[in-house]
């Protein structure tokens, strides 16, 4: 693990999965706030189509998943979640590809679905009633990414309150502790949530390769592709092997199908 200085009170480069993720956000939000602001009456049908609702969802709203954490409804709100989007982001980006950063949030926020619609379905099952509150903004990937930092930068210093130095895994733990003890109160099932995708973010880093998981994905194929040209040379060896038998000679080739150099003057290779 590394064991980095303490973190200076500047916000990292705005470039990369940053600057995207960032600015997908922050379009979202204007653009709903110009939405809004043309069709006020509308607002409550508007949040409840975008945002996530787990009744709505299983009956066919199946965006949501996407949509809900580009919902945005406070100045105050949105500007913290963006600048912690920002310097959680930019923070992973300097030792992580993007790639990789952006499948970091996008597990996050889907796994925040994921903990929200569980808890939503089997509440009654286990005698906790659950008040089904819509899911909005991008607090379950801010939450994973922060997971994230206090499980493989655990020793990095932050300013809580921008003020009171404390390293990251300590910033974790209470973040967590928040969340669980608001599991006690009407707002169960938004924290129940972010704990998934503090969760999601957790088995991510875990599980996803460290260059991001598109680039995963093509090593695995090409992988595959490459076994089965292989199986497909080795075949053909054998049935040339089959051929030049009955042909009276004797050919050889190695476990991947090559053929192997015959010494011109060993006669034992010839029948």
């Amino acid at each position: 693990m590394p064991r980095l200085g303490a973190t200076p009170f500047a916000l990292p480069d705005f470039h990369g999965a940053t600057r995207r993720l960032v600015l997908i956000n922050l379009c979202a939000y204007f653009g709903l706030q110009v939405a809004l602001l043309a069709a006020p009456e509308s607002a409550g049908g508007l949040l409840g189509i975008l945002a996530f609702v787990p009744h709505s969802f299983l009956h066919g709203a199946f965006w949501q998943p996407v949509t809900y954490s580009l919902v945005h409804l406070g100045l105050v709100a949105t500007l913290f979640e963006l600048l912690s989007l920002w310097f959680l982001a930019g923070f992973l980006e300097n030792f992580n590809s993007s790639n990789w950063v952006t499948g970091l949030y996008v597990v996050s926020v889907l796994g925040t679905v994921a903990a929200a619609l569980a808890l939503y379905a089997c509440g009654d099952t286990v005698g906790i009633p659950v008040v089904a509150i819509p899911l909005a903004g991008c607090m379950g990937g801010i939450f994973g990414m922060l997971v994230a930092i206090g499980a493989l930068y655990g020793d990095t210093q932050f300013l809580l309150f921008f003020v009171i130095g404390i390293k990251a895994r300590y910033l974790v733990a209470i973040y967590a502790l928040i969340a669980i003890a608001s599991l006690f109160g009407q707002q169960r099932m938004y924290a129940f949530a972010q704990l998934g995708g503090a969760l999601a973010g957790l088995f991510y880093i875990r599980l996803a390769p460290r260059r991001g998981i598109s680039i995963g994905v093509s090593e695995k194929w090409y992988g595959l592709r490459n076994r089965y040209y292989r199986w497909k040379r080795r075949r053909a060896a054998r049935k040339f092997e089959v051929y030049m038998r009955s042909q009276g000679r004797t050919v050889r080739f190695d476990g991947n199908g090559r053929p192997l150099d015959d010494d011109p003057n060993d006669k034992k290779h010839w029948n």
